[in-house]
């Protein structure tokens, strides 16, 4: 399956063989919101299920799903990890279940990403396109998470005083209220600190929200929950995303990411595994899939636009996005020299390529576009190739993993399913 992955294109979108594709059709992120409402019997939410492959390996006869989502958990070194022997926990839990790939989505980002585990829809239709997202109805680039402007630091600056509304900014119920119009009941664990995100108040709707502090935090409180609710169907979330914080701070490849992950299977296995009862246990399906990977980069004041002044007085505003998918807004007549000015300066390292054309391949992927997704994509995309990168914000360059663009490290992903019964 994961040469499948590796070698599939989007029809008329040829950005280079050494990127993966998101695989929207039964292969992708996307499709897992689906494929839990059908395994607890529900309408569909959203597009198609994961593939017919992969549910029969996955098996039926389940009434409660506990999907984990592990930020920034790269398949690829996931799999390094388990072979190395450094995951002690997680490769007993798999000798119990099914390990296979999955594709992100484009963007491979959080903001996006989330967005679309919770509602079923693909960007190009939710709308969310990144981290920094120019929100023209607003006249504000906005950090996507914190839902305030991508300039503002600190607890202040809410979008909601430009008008922005949190519980109508995507369309369509999310994926809680969904369930509960259908008796399903959903408990979402999450970290305390971001529990009241911006994000977080986006789509948690219609649910039972059960903060943590530390994995002992998380386990305990979630094996109480399957305990309590035993023999009933329900949906219950876990958000981890120390992974992630690591994997930007030292790197992806470092220890720090690693050891993260075998003290979290470690605390999943000893705390809520090892300790549930055979009625909690019963029709249980746990699930273990990322948001995104990451890759290694390195800081190089040459990715940094402040070196670039020749490029930033073509722009409208400084690029948004991602790192590593940029949006460009250019100014009239300059987009020529935009092209030219990248394909000199970081030669072979960014594919360029038009929003519209873009859109139009299903990039974004499937679905009724969002009406402001083309303003949200700016006059011009760059991919990036290999550990290419660019910089543009006022702060120091203190990343070391990114992610966000079609490396395989990005946008491979794992799906590991266990039957706790």
């Amino acid at each position: 399956m994961l040469p499948a992955l590796r070698s599939y294109r989007i029809p008329g979108l040829n950005l280079g063989d050494d990127l993966v594709y998101p695989q929207y059709t039964g292969r992708s992120i996307l499709n897992i919101p689906t494929t839990i409402c059908r395994i607890l019997g529900v309408p569909e939410l959203g597009t198609e299920p994961l593939s017919a492959e992969i549910l029969s390996a996955i098996g039926s006869g389940y009434r409660r799903v506990l999907l984990i989502v592990m930020d920034a958990l790269s398949l690829q070194r996931f799999q390094r990890w388990l072979a190395e022997g450094r995951l002690p926990s997680w490769e007993r839990l798999i000798r119990d279940g099914l390990l296979m790939p999955l594709t992100s989505i484009t963007p491979s980002t959080t903001a996006a990403a989330l967005t679309t585990l919770w509602t079923g829809r693909s960007a190009a239709e939710h709308g969310i396109t990144g981290f920094e997202m120019w929100l023209k109805e607003y006249g504000i680039v906005a950090n996507m998470i914190a839902h305030r402007p991508i300039t503002y630091s600190g607890g202040g600056g809410s979008l909601i005083n430009a008008g922005f509304n949190s519980q109508t900014f995507i369309p369509g119920p999310p994926l809680g209220t969904h369930l509960a119009a259908h008796q399903i009941p959903t408990f979402v664990f999450q970290h305390y600190a971001i529990m009241n995100s911006g994000l977080s108040q986006m789509f948690f709707r219609d649910v039972e929200l059960q903060s943590f502090s530390t994995a002992t935090d998380l386990w305990i409180n979630a094996r109480e929950v399957l305990e309590r609710r035993a023999g009933e169907p329900l949906y219950a979330y876990v958000y981890w995303s120390e992974v992630d914080t690591f994997s930007h701070r030292y790197g992806p490849d470092t220890d720090y990411p690693a050891a993260e992950m075998a003290s979290f299977g470690a605390a999943l296995e000893s705390l809520f595994l090892s300790r549930l009862s055979p009625a909690a246990r019963q029709g249980t399906l746990m699930l273990l899939i990322a948001d995104h990977g990451q890759i290694t980069t390195r800081r190089d004041p040459h990715y940094e636009l402040s070196s670039h002044p020749g490029l930033l007085r073509r722009l409208h505003i400084f690029p948004t996005g991602e790192n590593r998918l940029v949006y460009f807004y250019i100014r009239p007549g300059q987009t020529e020299a935009v092209h030219e000015y990248i394909q000199r300066t970081w030669p072979q390292q960014f594919s360029l390529v038009d929003p519209q054309y873009a859109a139009d391949s299903g990039l974004f992927g499937p679905g009724e576009r969002h009406p402001q997704l083309l303003e949200r994509l700016g006059d011009l995309i760059a991919v990036a190739h290999g550990d290419a990168y660019l910089w543009w914000s006022g702060k120091e360059n203190h990343m070391v993993g990114r992610h966000g663009g079609l490396h395989p490290e990005e946008m491979l992903v794992p799906l590991f399913a266990m039957p706790l019964t």
